[in-house]
């Protein structure tokens, strides 16, 4: 028998309780919980401040995980998924309209609509959460929304023959109630979840900022840009009537050349 004494140093200190593992490698978890403070902005500074102070030894590196990792990888799924909206957006609006020339001037209500959540999003502090990304892909279908409404009214008044002035005055009246409602309604249900106070407020408070300041801008600039646009450029979107019908001097030679057929 050997003594353990002359192959060790026996000595009695403090040492982990558990020894957590991930990928083989050794694990010590940091956890803490953020209040009255977004998380982004409080790991920025965290890992601001451990890059300023904290020199690691040989072997050691910080990852920065659980919610964090979540919502940037939320948000990178989001990147992806809004690009893919704005694609079958466009599409979608092209079949509807059938003209290039029309759709992209529907999806210049865009920015219209982004000017006012990105306003929105600095007046509450400027931070760009998920749920911030979320009111901005959902944005996205309102402001082609309303473009479609006053586009596709415009167009099948230009095709009867309507003078182009009055396509306008007419086409932006007859849209202006439906335009108005829709984004009043949109507005006030966006309203009790700006001004709540109850659990959960963080996560659904900076969707109802974005969308409701997205709403307003989008609106009021959609009834004034839109109609601007097609003034300069509406004349190119039809060559021809769609469906000029038929005039009474053509109905009457119809008659006289026997080309037309009593049913």
């Amino acid at each position: 028998k050997i003594p353990l004494a002359q192959v060790a140093q026996i000595s009695y200190g403090k040492g982990p309780n558990t020894i957590n593992r991930e990928n083989v490698s050794r694990l010590i978890v940091v956890s803490a919980n953020v209040a009255d403070r977004d998380l982004g902005s409080v790991v920025e500074e965290i890992q601001a401040k451990v890059k300023e102070k904290v020199q690691l030894p040989s072997g050691y590196f910080i990852q920065y995980g659980g919610q964090f990792e979540s919502e940037q990888r939320a948000s990178q799924n989001l990147l992806v998924f809004g690009t893919l909206a704005l694609i079958v957006i466009a599409v979608l609006m092209y079949f509807a309209v059938k003209s290039i020339s029309a759709t992209v001037m529907i999806m210049l209500n865009l920015p219209l609509a982004l000017t006012g959540g990105i306003f929105s999003v600095a007046l509450g502090g400027g931070i760009l959460s998920v749920a911030s990304m979320v009111g901005f892909i959902t944005l996205f279908g309102v402001a082609t929304r309303n473009g479609l409404l006053l586009v596709d009214n415009y167009n099948n008044k230009l095709a009867q023959g309507m003078p182009l002035k009055q396509v306008i005055i007419e086409g932006s009246t007859e849209r202006l109630v439906a335009i108005l409602m829709t984004a009043l309604t949109s507005a006030l249900g966006m309203v009790p979840l700006v001004i709540g106070t109850g659990a959960g407020k963080e996560i659904l408070q900076p969707l109802a900022i974005v969308v409701l300041g997205g709403l307003f801008t989008s609106t009021a600039l959609t009834l004034l840009v839109l109609p601007a646009l097609y003034a300069q450029f509406g004349r190119f979107f039809i060559s021809k009537p769609i469906n000029p019908g038929i005039s009474p001097e053509d109905l009457n030679s119809s008659f006289k050349s026997g080309s037309v057929v009593g049913q």
